[in-house]
């Protein structure tokens, strides 16, 4: 107010105002030209102010909830795994144990004093959703997720968003606004796991019971903070299904002639990029076994899940940790050998259980079968000869090429992604005589036409098998021009 005239007020730019109504001019005030300003912003500075501390109680009320959350639930070992799984399913998009999260969240808030915290984004209307989106919501990510049908893999590198839909990979329309926002999403996962990701340990892993897994990765250990999340969905994948139009992998000739090998126990070795559909097709391949003959799979992460998916099974499946010499492949191998395996599948030839896999399919085990990195069927030989060299054994390496042509990779089958689809592109025979090896071609598939192509019939040799094991088998083939 102004001193001398007490009904006139000082207005911010230092004139002071008359009272309503009235027009006596202004008459400029340094006082008020001086205290305006300041006003104004000591004004803002108490809005600041406000808007910090409400901030920042709700920064740690989301810590507190957090915190909560992941000290875990149940009084038994089995309800704090399924607590722990249901938390990660949760924050990987699952909707029914989002649901369950988000009550369990509101019944810790309705616990606590929250008046005065407001919500910190406008698009939230309730705070037990804001606190939903920081303890358990993946952002961006949520919009790709509404979206399953045909989602294999999300790929966060940065703020960059990539989906793996039915084998194609695309960059989503969604992308992170900050980096800081990956990294939150990094936290909540490795902190409900109990794990660690910081300056000292810069990757983390985590695995759901259905086979999804996490791979998480930190600055400094690669140039920007990435996520990848595949998903593993839990459906009949046989081979009649790889034949449907929508998967288009192999035509009905095709199956005949893969479902024969099965059935014959061929040791069979599958080749292709990666997803390319190789566990797809070993997946496919090992529907047809018999339900009663025993199976040991071998993994470094369970992905097959062939006991999960045909609980009719005699499976028993090993999973490897070659940084842990009481787990690793080495004593997989040892083990299921004194377990009456009739075959193995292998999900992965790697250099330290080339010899292995090679002495296990020497030696009684037929009809197992691996998959490989290479780039073509010739090569598959050479790979895994060069892998099997790595021990200093000593062995002939000529010789141990032909051993492997003609006892471990008795049957080449080669994928690729064309067209949008996976396709099986090439199947092939290996066949030894003579101290030669050669590559029999049977099966290609033609872009041009997108169909497959018979370019040969199988050996006498091989031929011979199928008429011993399975006759009926036999006669379809040579209905079908595979064989004399």
């Amino acid at each position: 107010m102004n001193r001398k005239h007490p009904h006139k007020q000082a207005g911010s730019d230092g004139f002071c105002l008359p009272p309503d109504g009235m027009d006596n001019g202004r008459k400029f005030s340094l006082f008020a030209y001086t205290g305006g300003p300041r006003r104004k912003q000591r004004d803002s500075e108490e809005i600041a102010v406000v808007g910090r501390e409400s901030s920042s109680a709700f920064e740690r009320l989301v810590q507190e909830i957090r915190e909560e959350l992941a000290a875990g639930r149940g009084m038994t070992k089995q309800d704090a795994a399924r607590y722990q799984e249901m938390l990660n399913r949760a924050v990987l998009g699952f909707e029914e144990d989002r649901h369950s999260m988000m009550a369990l969240i509101q019944d810790l808030l309705s616990r606590r004093e929250t008046a005065g915290i407001t919500v910190p984004h406008a698009s939230y209307a309730k705070l037990s959703e804001a606190v939903f989106a920081q303890v358990v919501g993946l952002d961006v990510l949520e919009a790709i997720l509404k979206h399953r049908e045909g989602l294999e893999e999300i790929q966060v590198i940065g703020c960059d968003i990539y989906e793996v839909r039915n084998g194609q990979v695309m960059l989503a329309a969604e992308r992170f606004r900050t980096v800081s926002d990956v990294e939150r999403i990094q936290q909540n996962l490795v902190l409900y796991n109990h794990d660690t990701l910081n300056v000292r340990k810069r990757w983390a892993e985590v695995r759901l019971t259905d086979g999804s897994r996490v791979t998480m990765t930190g600055f400094g250990f690669t140039r920007e903070p990435t996520i990848t999340i595949r998903f593993f969905r839990r459906h009949e994948q046989g081979l009649d299904w790889l034949c449907a139009a929508e998967t288009a992998t192999m035509n009905h000739a095709v199956k005949i002639l893969l479902q024969s090998f099965v059935r014959c126990a061929f040791n069979l070795v599958i080749i292709g990029a990666t997803n390319s559909g190789k566990t797809t097709l070993l997946k496919a391949l090992a529907a047809v076994l018999p339900d009663e003959e025993r199976i040991v799979t071998i993994e470094g992460r369970y992905e097959l899940m062939l006991r999960r998916d045909y609980p009719e099974k005699n499976i028993v499946e090993y999973e490897v940790d070659e940084d842990d010499p009481k787990h690793s492949s080495n004593q997989a191998f040892k083990l299921a050998l004194r377990q009456s395996p009739k075959r193995i599948i292998h999900a992965e030839i790697r250099d330290d259980d080339a010899n292995l896999y090679v002495r296990a399919c020497t030696r009684g085990h037929e009809g197992s079968m691996t998959t490989l990195h290479a780039n073509q069927l010739e090569d598959v030989p050479d790979a895994i000869t060069d892998m099997c060299m790595l021990d200093r054994r000593g062995m002939e390496p000529g010789r141990l090429r032909y051993r492997i042509a003609e006892w471990v990779t008795q049957v080449g089958i080669e994928l690729a992604e064309i067209g949008g689809k996976r396709r099986i592109v090439r199947v092939a025979e290996y066949v030894c005589a003579d101290g030669e090896i050669t590559v029999r071609d049977l099966v290609r598939f033609d872009p041009t036409t997108g169909d497959w192509v018979q370019t040969g019939t199988l050996s006498p040799r091989a031929q011979g098998r199928i008429r011993r094991h399975c006759p009926a088998d036999a006669a379809l083939l040579v209905e079908a021009g595979w064989m004399a």
